[in-house]
């Protein structure tokens, strides 16, 4: 048998009270499941994409004019070494040309098909929402916006339009940037 010292006898007596005093730990309360998506404003209204359909948001860079283009590609751009399509998102839904402003953002997409970067009036970064306040029946307005939404959310007086970048790359007319 092993002989017990004062102070391993103290710790022993220290643990044993420990354990007496510890209070359970509280229940664990169902958490609440929250849904994340980049937020942006384009025609004045708020959008949010889902996580993973935006690779990259980048100030508007410097780019080159293309000839025999649709007025809503606004040129190319190298970023990092790689040529990137700027499209002007506003533009290709139908709204008129606004002066660039400090805010603007592109909002780069790309996969194994894609790499092209969409102007929008502002970014504001990841959102987050409880899933629960998503409604499917959220409409919009602008009817040139509609068939890329997928319902949307309200925080506080704002309502937050989920925008598909998958919708919106399966357009066919988004697919034709050019004038012929």
């Amino acid at each position: 048998m092993i002989e017990q010292t004062p102070a391993f006898k103290a710790l022993t007596n220290l643990a044993k009270l420990s354990r007496s005093a510890a209070q359970d730990l509280p229940s664990q309360e169902e958490a609440e499941v929250e849904w994340n998506g980049l937020g942006f404003s384009l025609l004045g209204k708020h959008f949010v994409v889902p996580m993973g359909q935006v690779s990259e948001i980048i100030e508007v860079p410097s780019y080159t004019r293309l000839p025999g283009v649709k007025p809503w590609v606004k040129g190319v751009a190298n970023v990092r070494g790689r040529l990137l399509p700027v499209l002007d998102l506003a533009s290709f839904l139908g709204a008129r040309l606004i002066n660039p402003t400090r805010r603007q953002r592109v909002l780069i997409l790309e996969n194994q098909e894609l790499y092209c970067g969409l102007v929008v009036d502002q970014s504001f970064g990841i959102q987050r929402f409880l899933s629960e306040a998503y409604r499917s029946d959220m409409t919009i307005d602008e009817q040139s916006v509609a068939p890329y939404l997928l319902g949307g959310y309200t925080a506080g007086s704002e309502n937050w339009h989920v925008f598909s970048m998958v919708n919106l790359v399966e357009d066919a007319e988004f697919s034709s940037a050019s004038k012929v």
